[in-house]
C-alpha cells in the first residue's frame, strides 16, 4: 500500500492535484473537506458541529477528526493506498495518523507540500467563492483559514522534514504543469 499526504494552504490546489494523483496512480483521494461538506449538507448531528466550526474559519477538532479517519482506513483496507488531502493538520494528528497506520500495517511514503504566496492563494479563494457560491470563503474567512494553516499546519512540515518523507513543489502555473512538478516528485525516474 502507497500513502501520500498533499498538504499546502487553501486555495493551493490540493484537492484538484489529489484527484489527479490518485487517478494516475490508482490511489483512493481522501479529502476531509469532502467527507466534512457532505456531513454538514446530510445535516447529521456531526453535520451540524461541523458547520459552526467552519462558517467560523476554525479548524475541526482533532478528536472528531481522527474519530472520522480511523472510520475511512479501516473501511477502504482494500485500497492500493490513499492520498490524503486536508489531514492531518496539526502535530497530535499526525501522531494519531502514524499510530492508526501502524496498527493497520501501513505508513505514510511520501509528503507533498504545494507552496503559493498569500496574495495569489486570496485571489483564487475569493474567485472560488464567486464561481462555486461557497459561502465558507469570505475574505475574512479566507484570512482566518489562513492563519490557521500558518498556526497549526505549517509545523508538520518540519515533523516531516525530519522523518525524510517531506517534498516541496511550487504550487503556481497551470494545473498540469503543477501536475507534471508532482508526478516528478511521486516517480522520480
Amino acid at each position: 500500500m502507497y500513502n501520500l499526504i498533499l498538504f499546502g494552504p487553501p486555495g493551493a490546489g490540493k484537492g484538484t492535484q489529489a484527484i489527479k494523483i490518485a487517478g494516475k496512480f490508482n490511489l483512493m483521494h481522501i479529502s476531509t473537506g469532502d467527507i466534512l461538506r457532505a456531513e454538514v449538507s446530510r445535516g447529521s448531528s456531526l453535520g451540524l458541529k461541523v458547520k459552526a466550526v467552519m462558517d467560523a474559519g476554525q479548524l475541526v477538532s482533532d478528536e472528531l477528526l481522527i474519530e472520522i479517519m480511523e472510520d475511512v482506513f479501516r473501511q477502504n483496507q482494500s485500497a492500493r493506498g490513499f492520498v490524503l488531502d486536508g489531514f492531518p493538520r496539526t502535530l497530535n494528528q499526525a501522531k494519531e495518523l502514524d499510530t492508526m497506520l501502524k496498527t493497520l500495517g501501513q505508513k505514510i511514503h511520501l509528503v507533498i507540500a504545494l507552496t503559493v504566496n498569500e496574495e495569489e492563494l486570496v485571489k483564487r479563494l475569493l474567485k472560488r467563492a464567486q464561481e462555486q457560491g461557497r459561502m465558507d470563503d469570505t475574505e475574512q474567512v479566507i484570512k482566518n483559514r489562513l492563519v490557521q494553516y500558518h498556526l497549526h499546519t505549517r509545523p508538520l512540515i518540519d515533523y516531516y522534514r525530519e522523518k525524510g518523507l517531506m517534498k516541496e513543489v511550487a504550487g503556481v502555473g497551470t494545473i498540469d504543469e503543477i501536475f507534471t512538478a508532482l508526478t516528478k516528485v511521486i516517480e522520480p525516474d
